[in-house]
């Protein structure tokens, strides 16, 4: 990875700042998106403080002209494109029946179409790079989670999407990755969006318990260099996509039972 221009959407905190830092680390060259310029300042100056090739972009993945920008803002900067990973997303957490239907289009426009965006403007210069487009989906895109509505649609959208685009790519060289972290401490619980659009403040989870955000960046970097078609990551999503498979009445029975366990659980 030494020398490669990588962006990294939403890379102002959690998992995107943890993929940051290790492709720094291993002398990529890299550039963070995110939509709160503080947040994405604080987090360039902390890496640039250690010596790391790294850009801030503030861009929301949700609009299509700021992906076009971002894509020609890493060009201007770097020269190129080798690695997009769309990790920028939201969640949120009501019963379908309740939830506005604002909230569910909210978290398509950035965790499904915002891949669409970002991947159509930089796949120019992937595709001469023979490089990698990335999608952090989320076990939730291969087993609905109740409460979960517009995530879980979302990431089934986006694991489609990477299919699609990795059949479409077979015979260009371009590696094409869907990583799934399952539960992994990060603030996308806390800004998870409530039934009528609310960021509901506090994790329903217990955030010590899950892996840490810097471990799902060592598996999700050693997949992009070994160009691996899938990752599923924590034993407990592993379980799930296995059971939904083979024994799905077992999974929703199981599903239901683990996520009524969350303070407050919707369901």
């Amino acid at each position: 990875m030494k020398n490669k221009v990588v962006i990294i959407t939403g890379g102002s905190s959690g998992i995107g700042k943890a993929l940051a830092e290790k492709f720094c680390a291993e002398g990529s060259k890299v550039m963070i998106t995110g939509r709160n310029s503080v947040d994405l300042q604080n987090a360039v100056n902390e890496l640039k403080n250690k010596g790391y090739a790294i850009h801030g972009c503030q861009a929301d993945v949700s609009t299509e002209l700021d992906n076009k920008a971002m894509a020609d803002e890493a060009v201007r900067v770097f020269g190129s494109i080798d690695i997009l990973i769309n990790n920028a997303g939201i969640s949120m957490r009501a019963l379908f029946t309740e939830v506005n239907m604002d909230v569910v289009r909210k978290v398509m426009d950035t965790n499904f179409f915002g891949v669409l965006y970002a991947t159509r403007y930089c796949l120019p210069e992937i595709i001469k790079n023979k490089g990698s487009v990335v999608g952090i989906s989320s076990v939730a895109g291969f087993r609905g989670l109740p409460g979960r509505t517009g995530y879980s649609a979302s990431k089934f959208a986006l694991n489609g999407f990477l299919e699609v685009l990795r059949n479409e790519l077979l015979k260009t060289g371009v590696h094409v990755l869907t990583a799934c972290p399952g539960f992994t401490t990060s603030n996308i619980r806390k800004r998870a969006l409530t039934k009528d659009g609310v960021m509901q403040g506090e994790s329903p989870r217990n955030e010590e318990k899950m892996m840490s955000a810097d471990e799902c960046a060592h598996h999700i970097y050693n997949s992009i260099v070994k160009r691996k078609r899938i990752l599923i990551l924590t034993t407990q999503g592993k379980i799930a996509v296995w059971l939904n498979k083979w024994w799905p009445s077992m999974a929703d029975r199981l599903v239901y039972f683990i996520m009524s366990k969350e303070e407050n659980a919707p369901h």
